[in-house]
């Protein structure tokens, strides 16, 4: 399972067992395996007893701790039809990392599971089966849901899934493959009915859904993070995406972070659909905007792998998925938004780690990042 949009490391990558990302982790408790157990044995069908091995948890994300969380179950759901393993999200005491979308919606483990649970009950997308949500913190110190494990991969992000991984070893057509699958699983997100699925909690009251609400959402998030600090990129990309919003063809469920990064891919298709705690309710082409942004910072040197699909061909794909003409002007403002919103979002992720103390005050990664080179880049090439 994956999490948010990790800032590039600023230091040599980890070696051993971490570079693997798995580590048995010291902050899962004798206690919380206890509780765990308790609460996952009154949830899991048939079960009688319920007992939770060595606990792991994949190393990156800053929305949530991700616990891989092994099972024995005695009872009616032992053996075949059983679990084995569970997933374990639990809130961390960080503020969130995305701005508020609603009053009230400021625990991303709960956005998330109800957004999951939308989508499995109103579109045909792979999700995650879902054990539950438990919104008491006395459980397990904050609240958390747990899901099912898929199995699958995951492209790796440092470095590059295009220099390293199985996306890198794989044959032209699977690498093709790949990339048209998670668009086209974008294509079905967009067509779920929102009203319909109950995700009109994601809309505050009297508010218009749609960009310009967005862009003013996430200025105000921007300027709430950089407590009066100039951000060079920030600064030359707002005055550009005020006066030029688009008027929205349509609005609908936002996915908020799609990237191969945030799927489960089996076979080079997608198994499993991830991390929604950015979901918001906008235009259809701000996630587009999203993939595309991303998928440039995935290029760094713009060359391409044989059958990794261009942006131009990744837009069509989408286009066709989605049944809707989509130029590249259409989404060059998405692009540029999206490149803006990660830049905002890295540096509310820095201000966070100097909160904890794990990093000095005078630190400037905030504004000297990949992702704030990715904003100027994107708004010196497409405006």
């Amino acid at each position: 399972m994956t999490d948010s949009p990790s800032p590039p490391p600023t230091d040599d990558a980890p070696q051993g067992r971490a570079a693997l990302g798995i580590d048995h982790d010291d902050a899962f408790t004798d206690a919380d395996r206890a509780a765990l157990e308790g609460w996952l044995g009154a949830r899991l069908p048939g079960a009688g007893t319920v007992r939770v091995g060595d606990v792991a948890r994949p190393s990156g994300g800053f929305s949530a701790e991700t616990f891989i969380v092994p099972l024995t179950v005695e009872g009616e759901s032992a053996g075949p039809g059983g679990p084995d393993r569970v997933v374990l999200r639990r809130e961390v005491p960080d503020p969130a990392v995305y701005p508020q979308q609603a009053p009230g919606l400021d625990v991303e483990v709960d956005i998330q599971y109800r957004v999951m649970e939308a989508l499995a009950a109103h579109s045909a997308l792979p999700i995650a089966p879902r054990v539950g949500y438990e919104a008491d913190p006395a459980i397990l110190g904050a609240p958390f849901f747990v899901m099912g494990f898929v199995e699958g991969e995951v492209p790796g992000e440092s470095p590059p899934y295009p220099e390293q991984g199985f996306f890198r070893d794989a044959a032209p057509e699977q690498r093709r493959s790949m990339v048209e699958g998670g668009l086209e699983a974008l294509a079905r997100l967009h067509a779920v009915d929102w009203r319909a699925a109950g995700l009109d909690f994601l809309v505050a009251p009297g508010v218009t859904p749609g960009t310009a609400h967005q862009l003013a959402l996430w200025e105000a998030f921007g300027a709430q993070e950089l407590h009066g600090r100039h951000h060079p990129q920030i600064a030359a990309a707002l005055p550009w995406l005020h006066a030029h919003v688009p008027d929205d063809p349509s609005v609908g469920l936002c996915w908020g972070d799609p990237r191969p990064g945030n799927v489960i891919w089996r076979d080079f298709g997608p198994a499993c659909v991830t991390d929604f705690e950015a979901a918001s309710i906008g235009s259809p082409l701000q996630d587009l905007g999203w993939w595309l942004m991303f998928d440039r910072t995935m290029h760094p040197d713009g060359t391409r792998l044989d059958g990794d699909p261009t942006p131009d061909e990744q837009r069509a794909v989408y286009a066709a998925a989605a049944g809707v003409e989509v130029s590249a002007a259409d989404v060059a403002y998405h692009e540029v938004f999206a490149a803006l919103r990660y830049a905002v979002i890295v540096v509310r992720v820095m201000n966070r780690l100097v909160a904890r103390g794990d990093l000095p005050a005078d630190e400037v990664i905030w504004r000297e990042n990949p992702a704030a080179t990715c904003l100027a880049d994107v708004l010196e090439e497409l405006t």
